[in-house]
């Protein structure tokens, strides 16, 4: 996002006070570091080839950093259509000549960020080159060589990734990081589904796709939990509603008019504007919304 101008980013869900930070910060070149290769990349072809149409900055790859390594080169070769693909893009990408755009948006890998140097503000970051090997178990994971290099810079985002965790009574498999299950309904150790229990998005299949991806996704399991219902497979509710528990409770319940009421004023925001929508950003705007309903 912040390779976008701001012609670019209006028509776009970005926020007003997003979009103004991002246009008025005088940022030219962003610099992505990726500690492990090209192949184990989490990001789908969609989102790597969108980025590279973006109208206001030149994609910049090394076609050095694109070398694979043995274990690399296994994976490709075993890997899914979509990995294969990510690379052939990413080669793509290091054939270019820059294009003279105002931004740019410079892809590293197998490096890893070690030290921020700045007196009083971020001067640069320093980062280690990193071999890679694979695992026991197959898995390739990044090892620090002594190879170092800094990069002068006004600011540094963490971007640390995703990773499942497991909750008390719910079966999860810790090395995917993911619920065991089909199609969101959750499995028990036996094999079969649980009753009344499900899951959707990122712990279902992996931090992997874009929001369409998670709707479609949210989709297939709330059209099982709905199967389930209506052939009575779910447990037996205990006594009182929902309703009940959550006035007890004291929350502030969004229904489902409310959230009708939400995506009818953002859309009339941003009908105004020429654009999809204005987003409401703050819980009291939100809440207030709903109520409206």
């Amino acid at each position: 996002m912040l390779a976008l101008t701001s012609e670019e980013l209006a028509p776009t869900d970005t926020t007003d006070a997003a979009i103004e930070a991002i246009v008025s910060s005088g940022i030219r070149e962003i610099v992505v570091l990726g500690r492990r290769g090209p192949v184990q990349a989490s990001w789908t072809s969609q989102e790597l080839g969108e980025l590279g149409e973006l109208a206001g900055a030149d994609v910049l790859v090394d076609p050095d950093e694109l070398v694979l390594d043995p274990a690399s080169e296994a994976e490709l070769e075993g890997g899914s259509n979509i990995v294969q693909r990510n690379v052939e893009i990413l080669r793509d990408f290091a054939t270019r000549e820059p294009a003279g755009k105002p931004r740019s948006v410079r892809l590293r890998f197998r490096v890893s960020p070690v030290a921020i140097h700045g007196e009083e503000r971020v001067e640069a970051v320093e980062i280690v080159r990193n071999r890679l090997e694979a695992d026991e178990e197959g898995r390739v994971r990044a090892v620090a060589t002594e190879e170092r290099e800094v990069i002068p810079c006004g600011i540094v985002f963490r971007s640390v990734g995703y990773r499942g965790v497991g909750i008390p009574g719910v079966p999860f498999d810790a090395r995917a990081g993911t619920v065991p299950n089909q199609n969101g309904r959750v499995l028990g150790a036996d094999g079969s589904a649980i009753p009344g229990v499900y899951c959707a998005g990122w712990i279902k299949r992996g931090p992997t796709g874009v929001i369409g991806t998670n709707k479609k996704d949210a989709a297939e399991t709330v059209e099982h939990l709905l199967e389930d219902a209506r052939a009575g497979r779910l447990p037996a509710s205990g006594e009182g509603t929902i309703d009940d528990l959550l006035a007890e409770r004291d929350v502030q319940v969004v229904t489902y008019p409310g959230w009708e009421a939400i995506d009818a004023l953002e859309r009339a925001r941003g009908e105004e504007q020429g654009r999809p929508r204005v987003k409401l950003c703050t819980w009291d705007e939100l809440l207030a919304a709903a109520r409206s309903a």
